[in-house]
């Protein structure tokens, strides 16, 4: 099996939606597109990525929004060594399709209350829904390590709650964990770095808005 060295997950760049809550009322959460920040700051992170994978063969998943596939250009990163694939099942929480900005703004209430793993949108998904779709995914991920032809990095370009979901899947968090940790900036990213014992570790942690509190042992 050829696991990769790393797999480097990458939150899209700062969208319209990320500053103006109210074009949810008129667009498609899908079709959302980059400010002028959002694609500054994506291609900042492209510097950094170029250099951190070097010569090295990528294979890429990028989720299906229009944030994500802009953010992926502008990374400029060499179709030469690149093998990108669209991946839908690491696209945004479904909200519900057009979104009443008084109403997602009850629900956030109602989510912070309930749990943002459990609370499920109206006409919408869970967090652990979500779950599921990654943990689906990364099953097809697994798969692809048994060619011994592997790229030695894997890029996924998704969405912040996905990217949380995503390491709770990997590392096997508890729900606790999960509801501790905050999404990482637009732009931002985390590294999952293959150690020579054969396990891979997260270069930097999320950050902790407060102290997990578990239900019992598993916690």
């Amino acid at each position: 099996m050829a696991r990769p060295r790393r797999i480097v997950l990458l939150r899209h760049g700062e969208s319209v939606g990320n500053v103006d809550d109210t074009v949810y009322e008129r667009e498609p959460d899908h079709a959302l597109a980059l400010t002028a920040t959002g694609l500054h700051q994506a291609e900042e992170a492209g510097r950094a990525l170029r250099e951190m994978f070097g010569h090295e063969r990528i294979s890429a998943y990028v989720s299906p929004y229009r944030r994500a596939h802009q953010t992926f250009r502008c990374l400029d990163l060499d179709p030469g060594r690149v093998r990108v694939r669209e991946e839908p099942r690491l696209r945004e929480q479904d909200w519900g399709n057009w979104q009443d900005r008084d109403d997602v703004q009850r629900q956030k209430v109602y989510r912070d209350a309930y749990g943002h793993f459990f609370y499920r949108f109206a006409q919408g998904e869970s967090g652990a829904d979500v779950y599921d779709r990654v943990g689906a995914f990364l099953e097809s991920l697994w798969r692809s390590f048994e060619d011994p032809q592997h790229p030695p990095n894997v890029l996924i370009v998704t969405h912040g709650l996905t990217m949380r979901l995503f390491c709770m899947r990997w590392f096997h968090w508890s729900v606790a964990e999960f509801e501790s940790l905050s999404n990482p900036g637009n732009a931002d990213w985390r590294a999952l770095l293959l150690g020579p014992d054969g396990r891979y570790t997260l270069d930097r942690p999320f950050d902790r808005w407060c102290e997990p509190e578990p239900y019992g042992v598993t916690g």
